[in-house]
């Protein structure tokens, strides 16, 4: 039927205990909830929205739009080629003309962002904030963007701790900031994703044989990708110190 609603589909594995937020972000880009099948580590969520139908006419007109595109892009590779009089030394007017150009003043660099500097909330106030805001806002997206590779550092404590696939010794860690392990409920979803103990590099005066649910520490690590659909922001372990 002409009239028949046809319905794209999606499939979205959530790690334990974020599904709500999950779930929330798909409904605001227009996903429907339909299903969740829950697994021992991690959740499955189906969704669905209607599929936007193409107009006939978009469809007809991209191939005449190629066309021209096509001229015009011909038109002025000729009109290039036949630039660039020479002067009496051979070389184009363009480059008898050109001056040695000034030294570039140096752009000031923000602070946190200095190389090998470790960025924290006391020297970086971007990072202050991405501390308090919510884990699936757009604080994250733009702090992941323009910190990739560089090292943080902050307090916080273990708000989750689950085996890696079938493994006893692999872990999928969630960390948040501050000391409130599973009860954290600000702050970004801080993921170490198959890491083991040794992994973690464990620092301080009291080392631990092992780490669990609501342990506080001092993380050291390197900022990662954030998934906006599962809302977990990645980080790589550098150094962990127990406080």
């Amino acid at each position: 039927m002409a009239d028949e609603i046809r319905y794209e589909y999606k499939t979205v594995r959530a790690v334990r205990g974020t599904d709500n937020m999950v779930i929330s972000k798909m409904q605001k880009d227009g996903w429907e909830f339909v299903e969740r099948a829950q697994g021992t580590l991690r959740s499955s969520l189906d969704f669905r929205r209607p599929k936007k139908p193409v107009p006939w006419l978009l469809v007809g007109g991209a191939s005449i739009v190629l066309v021209i595109l096509a001229i015009v892009i011909g038109v002025a590779a000729a009109l290039s080629g036949g630039g660039g009089k020479k002067d009496e030394s051979g070389k184009s007017t363009a480059a008898a003309s050109e001056k040695p150009s000034a030294s570039p003043t140096p752009t000031p660099t923000p602070a946190g962002s200095a190389a090998g500097q470790v960025i924290t909330p006391q020297n970086t106030p971007e990072f202050a904030a991405l501390l308090k805001a919510e884990s699936c806002g757009d604080a994250n997206v733009k702090f992941a963007a323009g910190h990739k590779g560089e090292t943080v550092a902050f307090d916080g404590s273990i708000v989750n701790m689950a085996p890696h696939g079938g493994y006893h010794t692999r872990y999928d860690l969630l960390l948040g900031p501050g000391d409130k392990g599973p009860k954290t409920a600000a702050g970004p979803a801080f993921k170490y994703d198959d890491v083991n103990v040794a992994d973690l590099n464990l620092t301080g005066r009291k080392m631990p044989a092992t780490v669990g649910e609501g342990d506080t520490f001092r993380f050291v690590a390197k900022v990662g990708e954030f998934n906006a659909v599962q809302c977990l922001f990645f980080l790589e372990p550098v150094s962990t110190e127990v406080r």
